[in-house]
């Protein structure tokens, strides 16, 4: 059964999930499903059309569900899910999506998400992410699996951030960044590879050699940007990671995030 403070307000047509507890001045809405075995501190608002996966601890003062803070929302019966096993601590806010952006923000699971961070509307965030203080996304981003995002930096609306990102306190993300990519800089730049993300995600000393190769060619070598990415696409087999970039650079529609020297 699930534990619901007396001081706390459910509506009519709220789910809870078996083993949930919903503390002291909560509000849910009519319209979310709350899964098994979560805990939501005291003072959490959930509403909209949201939906929380199991196992998820939410820390007072979180907003889950409210409005795009988009003018050109009408109240639409828009959606926002979080996935299972998710820590949202004090203060964190994620917002449903528009209808012109498809209507969906999406949260994955095992995401640590720290007091004041923000997700935006129509985002699309990976699995195993953290967030630190007051990272922030604006609307239609997408962040891929294990990124770190430090605290008090921001992400542009519609910008991609790939998997196993590492970016640095207090940067402006402007452009879209490669996976395993490290980030830093108030206007964010590229200043090389996360390799202690890579190395704990058990990549081994010849994969970390061979990634770092292409990584130089590909960023350091001579000519134009443009010239070294034709010459770097044959080397999409010599190791998944090296496809993974080509792939993500290949599908993109903005600029992409560059060593200072490219700028």
């Amino acid at each position: 059964m699930s534990k619901i403070d007396p001081t706390a307000r459910v509506a009519d047509g709220a789910v809870i999930g078996e083993g949930t507890e919903v503390g002291p001045y909560c509000i849910i809405g009519p319209n979310v499903v709350i899964g098994a075995n979560c805990k939501l501190i005291g003072h959490v608002t959930v509403i909209g059309h949201t939906s929380l996966g199991d196992s998820c601890v939410i820390s007072p003062f979180v907003v889950l569900g409210g409005a795009p803070q988009d003018l050109s929302y009408k109240g639409e019966p828009t959606r926002l899910e979080i996935g299972s096993s998710c820590t949202i601590r004090e203060g964190a806010t994620m917002n449903v999506g528009t209808i012109k952006g498809g209507g969906l923000t999406r949260v994955g699971n095992g995401g640590y998400f720290m007091n004041n961070s923000h997700v935006g509307h129509d985002c699309m965030v990976g699995d195993n992410v953290i967030f630190a203080t007051s990272a922030t996304l604006g609307g239609h981003c997408e962040i891929g699996d294990a990124v770190y995002i430090g605290g008090l930096s921001a992400v542009h609306q519609f910008t991609r951030v790939g998997p196993y990102v590492m970016v640095g306190g207090v940067c402006g993300v402007r452009d879209d960044v490669i996976p395993y990519g490290l980030v830093n800089g108030q206007y964010a730049v590229l200043e090389s590879l996360n390799l202690i993300g890579m190395k704990r995600r058990k990549f081994t000393k010849q994969r970390l050699a061979t990634v770092r190769g292409f990584y130089q060619k590909l960023f350091h070598g001579p000519g134009t940007f443009a010239e070294r990415l034709e010459v770097a696409r044959p080397l999409a087999g010599e190791d998944p990671a090296i496809a993974e970039i080509l792939d993500f650079i290949g599908k993109g529609k903005r600029p992409l995030c560059l060593p200072a020297i490219e700028k």
